[in-house]
């Protein structure tokens, strides 16, 4: 009815403010309790003081203001506005600063406790974070229908929020540490750490190979190839890197730089290369739709041809006996190296883009063009089918003890994931889109390869992070009627370990 009303707290209406020619949508105390905010869809902000009298119209936005809220030190107003931006504001009606980015209509902002970021929740179905310059800190992704509403805990460590999708979602903002490494000019194709994880080597479109220590510091440059670079992988017993090329080639190289060998053989790129465990043998997959075994002196061993289209990549299994193989023809396969035998897993619909065995080598995980993660027997049966990434999956790793399945996107964020398929944790907030992934031999770090040419090395706790996940549901688990009681029951293994140590 486009009035405010205060009212004492036994229902008794003390005054009404009137002043505004559309409807009000928000309200907010300022923190010495003397002064009223309101957001209306007249597109104007009102502040009043407590006895009725209006103090000042803060004009600024063209559409309606869905919310209003003021900072801790009551200094500044922040407001929220269908016309797709937030503003700051001083209390005497300067606009300080507007807040660009959202693609919809921003339903609502809070300030975090100690002032110095904002949270806002909008209809592009994103929550950001903002610093008080204005500058987008984070973009935090997942629910699938407008936000509505957003909040900070006390502590300013959590975010709330509320959506048209009829759930509410908890974000952690202290996330995981991560560094990352400047030195390639162009995008990052692929990343792998050494066997004793103390090297991290990177390829890149700029047509190099560079080898970093795990502080960030570049060790050496591999120049050779004379094509984009797609692949590199470490011998898993020897010292020697291998890389996969634009150019049609493999190279091998030692750690100091040197080039060994160059493989020719393949029609077209090479998109992907991977080492036997045994180390004396190599798989290579091609834009020619083949894929190739080669012995580590560069004899072609035998080529495998039973894929109708360009094949993306190859893992061994751990045991060295099976090849895996997808394409853009939507196949996986299967290549038994003891008896030569072709086995196709499955026929998709879309293109599948990354493959990899687990440590046990009785399941693989494959990812598709269709922005999904599938888990398999050996024998073809469908296990799990993860769902979150909203663009293309470009590479899968799974953790040295086989419980949790890293994933990278095109999408921006870094997803782990129990094989369950349930997510675990969403490293976010990376501005460009990602390539590769690979855990550390000890399980300890994730390495990823970016688009804008940078290697991120993130830190982690793996039983710290699933047991923080089990303490944040717990309760949920217990005590909501609407779980079913497989589900009530996740966490106890998590429990007896972390207790059990």
């Amino acid at each position: 009815d486009k009035t405010i009303k205060l009212w004492s707290l036994d229902g008794k209406e003390l005054q009404t403010l009137i002043g505004h020619n559309n409807r009000v949508s928000s309200v907010s105390f300022s923190p010495d309790g003397q002064t009223i905010a309101s957001a209306s869809a007249d597109n104007t902000i009102k502040l009043w003081s407590l006895d009725g009298k209006e103090l000042q119209t803060l004009i600024g936005h063209n559409n309606r203001v869905s919310s209003v809220s003021f900072s801790p030190d009551g200094q500044t107003i922040v407001s929220a506005s269908a016309d797709n931006t937030i503003k700051l504001w001083s209390l005497d009606g300067k606009e300080l600063q507007t807040f660009r980015g959202n693609r919809n209509w921003v339903n609502e902002v809070s300030f975090s406790p100690d002032g110095q970021t904002i949270a806002s929740a909008s209809s592009d179905k994103t929550i950001r974070l903002w610093n008080i310059q204005g500058k987008e800190l984070q973009t935090f992704r997942g629910h699938s229908n407008r936000i509505y509403s957003v909040s900070f805990s006390h502590d300013g460590k959590t975010i709330a929020s509320a959506s048209r999708d009829n759930t509410i979602r908890l974000w952690r903002l202290k996330s995981t540490k991560r560094n990352v490494f400047n030195g390639h000019s162009n995008e990052i194709t692929n990343v792998s750490f050494s066997p004793d994880g103390q090297t991290i080597a990177s390829a890149s479109y700029d047509r190099t190979v560079k080898l970093w220590n795990i502080q960030g510091k570049k060790l050496k440059t591999l120049n050779g190839h004379t094509g984009r670079i797609y692949s590199v992988s470490f011998s898993p017993t020897q010292k020697i890197i291998a890389s996969a090329s634009e150019d049609q080639t493999i190279k091998l190289w030692s750690l100091d730089g040197k080039e060994m060998q160059t493989f020719e053989g393949h029609k077209e790129r090479v998109y992907d290369v991977s080492f036997s465990p045994d180390g004396q043998t190599l798989a290579s997959v091609s834009y020619d739709s083949t894929v190739k075994l080669w012995s580590i002196d560069g004899g072609e061993i035998q080529t495998f041809e039973g894929h109708r289209d360009v094949v993306f990549n190859v893992s061994f299994s751990p045991d060295g006996k099976i090849i895996a193989s997808v394409s853009k023809d939507g196949s996986i396969k299967l290549w038994h190296l003891d008896n030569k035998e072709e086995q196709t897993l499955q026929e998709y619909g879309n293109a599948v883009i990354a493959v990899t065995f687990d440590p046990t080598g009785k399941l693989l995980a494959t990812a598709s063009d269709d922005d999904t993660i599938k888990l398999w027997s050996l024998e073809g049966v469908k296990l799990q089918t993860f769902k979150g990434h909203s663009r293309r999956i470009y590479s899968l790793c799974f953790s040295p003890d086989g419980q949790i399945l890293a994933s990278a996107s095109m999408d921006r964020t870094i997803k782990l994931w129990n094989l369950n398929g349930r997510e675990l944790h969403n490293f976010q907030g990376y501005p460009r889109g990602l390539n590769s992934i690979c855990f550390s031999p000890d399980g300890q770090m994730i390495a990823s390869g970016s688009t804008d040419g940078k290697v991120i090395l993130w830190n982690l706790n793996l039983e710290s992070l699933i047991k923080l996940g089990c303490e944040w549901i717990g309760d949920y688990l217990q005590n909501n009627p609407n779980v079913s009681e497989s589900d009530r029951r996740l966490c106890d293994g998590v429990a007896k370990i972390s207790s059990e140590r």
